[in-house]
């Protein structure tokens, strides 16, 4: 049978609980049409890039198929009923992960990273961050307002009063008249 990856979006709204469930229903669904789900995994509440259907988050789920392809249709025919689907993206693959998707090990490495809280607070500023630091301090005048001015003035947008410059008056378009 055919492999495929199925990815959906679940509305924000709507519990944990209720993904499992609506996961379940998925599931049952490509099982009684043939198929089998071999995984499944709950990526969790999800910021989304861009706004869908009025949601900013969403419930992701990863489920890997092994199902002939009029499963799927079935399947992708029900996400599109579903109200609580926002999205979903369904791919045929010629083999499929095992173990965490990439996205499962993304999360765990997060975990390693150390918390704000964890770091020195003692004042001193990494390696990193020290140039930026002494060259802002270097040219601290030319981050001041008046340095600014000066700046606009040279660059001829500010007269010497402050005002702005005024433009050359524009050109009058000659009307032409057809003889």
């Amino acid at each position: 049978m055919p492999l495929y990856e199925n990815v959906f979006i679940a509305r924000q709204d709507i519990s944990g609980a209720q993904v499992d469930t609506l996961a379940d229903t998925f599931t049952q669904l490509v099982a009684d049409n043939g198929g089998e789900v071999r995984k499944r995994e709950y990526w969790g509440l999800r910021n989304l890039a861009y706004r869908m259907r009025k949601n900013r988050k969403g419930h992701y789920v990863l489920l890997n198929l092994s199902a002939p392809p009029a499963a799927v249709a079935e399947l992708e025919r029900t996400m599109r009923i579903n109200e609580d689907v926002i999205r979903y993206l369904t791919i045929r693959v010629d083999e499929l992960e095992e173990g965490p998707s990439v996205v499962m090990q993304s999360r765990g490495s997060r975990d390693d990273r150390q918390r704000r809280s964890d770091r020195d607070r003692s004042g001193e500023t990494r390696e990193t961050e020290r140039p930026a630091a002494e060259r802002w301090r270097r040219n601290w005048k030319a981050n001041r307002p008046a340095a600014r001015g000066a700046v606009l003035r040279r660059a001829g947008l500010f007269s010497a009063d402050g005002n702005p410059a005024r433009s050359p008056a524009p050109m009058r378009r000659r009307s032409i008249t057809r003889m």
